[in-house]
C-alpha cells in the first residue's frame, strides 16, 4: 500500500509542532537538558516519526498500531508541555497553546484510526 506521510493532515501537525518544541524547549534550565527536555522532544518526533514509519508499512493493520503509538506519544507531549508550565519552564503563552495543539492533534489521529478501523 503506497501511503505518503506529506499528504496526511495529521503529519503536517506533528511536523509543525516539533519545530515549535524545540524552540521552545531552548530555554529550559541547563539542569532539564536530559531530563524534562529531553523527554518533551523525544516525545515530540516520536509522534511525527511514528505517523512516517506508519505509512511504509504494508498492512492497515501495522498502520494502526504505529498511529496508536503516534497518539500516544502525542498526548505524553501534551502533559509534558502542561507540566513545564506549571514548573515555569514554558510561558504560559508558549505552553497553553502547545498542549491545546497536540491534544488536537491527538483528536484527528483517533479520527484517522477510526476510519481506517471501518474500512473493509
Amino acid at each position: 500500500m503506497g501511503r505518503d506521510h506529506r499528504n496526511l493532515v495529521v503529519f503536517s501537525l506533528a511536523d509543525r509542532l516539533v519545530i515549535e518544541i524545540y524552540r521552545v524547549s531552548t530555554a529550559f534550565p541547563t539542569s532539564e537538558r536530559f531530563g524534562l527536555q529531553m523527554q518533551l522532544r523525544k516525545a515530540a518526533v516520536s509522534a511525527a516519526s511514528n505517523i512516517v514509519e506508519g505509512c511504509a508499512r504494508r498492512t492497515t493493520k501495522e498502520y494502526l498500531n504505529f498511529l496508536n503509538i503516534a497518539a500516544a506519544s502525542a498526548a505524553e507531549v501534551a502533559y509534558l508541555a502542561q507540566l513545564a508550565t506549571r514548573l515555569g519552564f514554558l510561558r504560559p503563552a508558549d505552553g497553553t497553546p502547545l498542549s491545546a495543539s497536540y491534544s488536537e492533534l491527538v483528536a484527528k489521529l483517533n479520527a484517522l484510526m477510526n476510519s481506517l478501523e471501518r474500512e473493509p
